[in-house]
C-alpha cells in the first residue's frame, strides 16, 4: 500500500482514536507526514511477512511531554542523524522503519521520517494505542533488548544510550528529554524481521486507517459509527468543566472533569492523565482503565481531542474500549495495569465493567 494524502489524513483519524489522549496531537503529525509527501513522495507501508528475516527494524518515536511538542517542532534531521548512528553502532543497514506506538502524532511522524530516507514503513508498532513510558512496548514482554537507544533533538544534538533494561531506558531517556528542552525523537528495541514478526504489534497502521475511514464515511453519529468499528462503550456525553494539567518529568499530568449533557445530564466523569487518559471515574465507580483505550471525541466530529487540547467548554464524548490481546497477559499488566501507575485497584476489561449494555 501506498500512504498517500487521503489515506494519511484517515490514519491521522484513526491514530487520534488510538492514542487514548497521548502521542502527541495526530495534527502535527499529519502536517509533518503530508509535506514530506510532497518533498519525497508516497511511502509504502509493507507486511512483515514480506521482508527478509534478518533485516533490521528500527521502531521510532517521540519522547517527551505531548504539551510541549505542540509548540516545539522537530526539524525533520532527527531521522536522519538517528538512522546514521544506529547504522554505525550496529553495522547493519536499517531496512523499515516502524512507529514505536500508533497513537497520536507518534503514529505519524514516523512516515514523514520514512519519506525523507527512502524507507518503507512496516505495518506494526510497539503498542497497538499510545503508553506514557517507553518499556510499555510489546517488545519489552517479548525479551527484546531495549539496547542501543539512540536520541536527538531539532538541534543535531544526538545521544547513544546502553541501557542495562527497560527501567533504566525509561530513567535515562527521561531525563535526557527533559534536558533537550522537554521533547526529543527516540528509537529503541531494535529488532530483526523475524522478532519483529512475534515482538511487535501487526497491523496497526491498517487498523488506524480502516477507523479513519470508518469515520469519514459514516451516516449520521459518527461516535456510533466508530464505536462499532473498534467494539466500545460510550462513557459519557457531556462539556469539559475543569482541566488540571502540568508538565513534570517529562511528562504531561493531571485530569480532566466532564459533566454530562443530554441523556447524562446530572452525572460526572472525572479523567486521570499521564501524557495518556489512564482511568474514567464516575465518583467512585470505575468505568475503564489502562490498559483498555479510553478517548475524548469531539461530539459532532468524531474526532479524537488530546490531552494537551482539552479546554473548558468542549462538547465532548469520552468512549472506552479493548486494548491489543498482549497487554491483558501476565507481562502486558505487570507493565500497565492501573497498579503499575499508582492506582489501588486491578484491572478490569472494558466489556466486563458494561456487560449487558448496548
Amino acid at each position: 500500500m501506498l500512504l498517500d494524502a487521503d489515506t494519511l489524513r484517515a490514519q491521522a483519524r484513526g491514530c487520534g482514536i488510538l492514542g487514548a489522549g497521548g502521542g502527541g496531537s495526530p495534527a502535527m503529525g499529519l502536517l509533518a507526514s503530508l509535506r514530506a509527501l510532497e518533498l519525497h513522495g508516497p511511502t509504502t507501508l509493507v507486511d512483515l511477512d514480506d521482508l527478509p528475516d534478518d533485516e533490521l527494524v528500527l521502531p521510532m518515536g517521540m519522547v517527551g511531554a505531548p504539551t510541549v511538542a505542540v509548540e516545539k517542532i522537530a526539524n525533520g534531521g532527527e531521522a536522519r542523524w538517528i538512522v546514521e548512528r544506529v547504522e554505525e553502532v550496529t553495522g547493519r543497514k536499517v531496512a523499515a522503519l516502524m512507529s514505536s506506538e500508533i497513537g497520536g502524532a507518534n503514529g505519524l511522524f514516523p512516515m514523514e521520517f520514512a519519506g525523507a530516507l527512502g524507507l518503507p514503513i512496516v505495518d506494526a508498532d510497539g503498542m497497538g494505542r499510545a503508553f506514557p513510558e517507553m518499556p510499555m512496548v510489546s517488545m519489552e514482554i517479548a525479551g527484546i533488548s531495549p539496547s542501543p537507544c539512540v536520541m536527538s533533538d531539532e538541534r543535531g544534538n544526538v545521544l547513544i544510550v546502553h541501557p542495562a533494561d527497560g527501567a533504566w531506558l525509561e530513567r535515562l531517556c527521561r531525563a535526557t528529554a527533559v534536558a533537550f528542552g522537554g521533547r526529543a525523537v527516540s528509537s529503541e528495541y531494535l529488532m530483526s524481521v523475524a522478532e519483529a514478526r512475534t515482538g511487535a504489534v501487526r497491523g496497526t497502521v491498517s487498523l488506524a486507517i480502516r477507523i479513519g475511514r470508518a469515520l469519514d464515511h459514516a451516516e449520521g453519529d459518527p461516535v456510533e459509527a466508530l464505536l462499532r468499528e473498534v467494539n466500545g462503550f460510550r462513557l459519557i456525553e457531556g462539556k469539559v468543566v475543569d482541566v488540571d494539567r502540568r508538565v513534570t518529568g517529562g511528562f504531561t499530568r493531571g485530569s480532566a472533569q466532564i459533566d454530562g449533557l443530554r441523556a447524562d445530564s446530572g452525572r460526572q466523569l472525572r479523567l486521570e492523565l499521564q501524557n495518556e487518559n489512564l482511568v474514567a471515574l464516575e465518583g467512585e465507580r470505575v468505568l475503564a482503565t489502562v490498559p483498555d483505550i479510553i478517548t475524548v471525541l469531539d461530539t459532532q466530529t468524531g474526532d479524537a481531542v488530546s490531552t494537551e487540547l482539552l479546554r473548558y467548554g468542549q462538547r465532548v464524548t469520552v468512549i472506552a474500549f479493548p486494548c491489543d490481546p498482549v497487554w491483558r497477559s501476565e507481562g502486558g499488566l505487570r507493565l500497565t495495569s492501573p497498579r503499575a501507575f499508582g492506582y489501588d485497584f486491578d484491572f478490569r476489561p472494558v466489556e466486563e465493567i458494561h456487560r449487558g449494555r448496548a
